[in-house]
């Protein structure tokens, strides 16, 4: 129980190096723990799930996780990609009982994804995580800097050069330093400053009650980029009314999950791939992705 507790703070060879034990041998006992846990959880039932990939390996290789958005952690890793089959294999294990179980399914705009989860459980309501819309947005943002960037010469370059961070990151997370170079670059250009405020304003999107409220404010937000020849939002708008059902299912009570469980559990996802870099052993990793936001035992 020891070794496993430690692993869920340091790596695999850290606790070797501390204990005096084999890489091989810590690393089974790991597993042990982790097995020991999933026990101690139980079989998941889900009323709400939040779906999402992560990249295993270089060469676009993901695996699906479903998270228990009521439970607050994974109960699902597999698939052999994104496709609708993977997708499909969790609700297969899950069975048909329990997938009548399910009313919400938060995920991102990706088709697969949807067409797996109303097959097998048409009843479900989905739900666009908000997360995964603004990251279109910044990528939006960033098609308009690197066009701008394009487009001027000499030293009208230098606002814009190694700014991207600056630009895409939330204001209240820059240090000092990068909201002084965010003022210059905004002041410096007209159409990076229009852009910039027009993505900081659509979170507001989430914040409505009613739809119709919610309606409101997004035809407002598009029609401003009349005349702006931001032709990123033009298309990230396409995408939105596309798509809007999805997002405006937000704005029912039922529907107020709290979206940033599946962007937290990447992040520490994100961390124990790095402290396991080069890692080949999938079981290890579904475990780690199964237990990361277990209790200790």
């Amino acid at each position: 129980m020891d070794v496993g507790a430690r692993c869920r703070r340091a790596s695999v060879r850290d606790v070797g190096r501390e204990l005096n034990l084999d890489w091989h041998t810590v690393k089974t006992l790991e597993k042990q723990y982790m097995r020991a846990q999933l026990a101690a959880a139980g079989t998941p039932s889900p009323a709400v799930i939040g779906i999402d990939e992560i990249s295993v390996r270089k060469g676009h290789a993901y695996r699906i996780v479903v998270s228990d958005l009521i439970a607050r952690r994974p109960i699902w890793f597999g698939g052999d990609d994104r496709s609708q089959a993977s997708m499909a294999r969790f609700y297969a294990e899950l069975g048909p009982e329990k997938c009548g179980q399910i009313r919400l399914a938060v995920m991102d705009m990706w088709k697969p994804f949807r067409n797996a989860t109303l097959a097998a459980a048409p009843q479900v309501a989905i739900l666009f995580d908000k997360f995964h819309i603004m990251r279109h947005l910044g990528e939006a943002l960033d098609k308009v800097r690197k066009a701008e960037y394009a487009r001027l010469t000499g030293k009208d370059r230098r606002f814009i050069k190694g700014q991207k961070y600056t630009l895409l990151s939330r204001h209240e997370n820059l240090t000092l330093e990068g909201r002084r170079s965010l003022k210059l670059l905004l002041a410096a250009n007209k159409r990076l400053n229009t852009a910039y405020l027009l993505k900081e304003s659509f979170g507001q999107l989430w914040s409505y009650e009613r739809e119709g409220w919610a309606r409101r404010f997004f035809d407002n937000w598009r029609a401003s980029l009349r005349w702006q020849r931001l032709k990123p939002y033009e298309r990230f708008a396409d995408m939105i009314e596309r798509h809007w059902d999805g997002i405006a299912a937000f704005c029912k009570p039922e529907n107020k999950v709290s979206l940033g469980f599946v962007e937290g559990l990447n992040n520490k996802i994100r961390v124990f791939q790095r402290r396991a870099y080069g890692l080949r052993d999938e079981e290890y990793l579904r475990l780690k992705v199964l237990t990361c936001m277990l209790d200790p035992l």
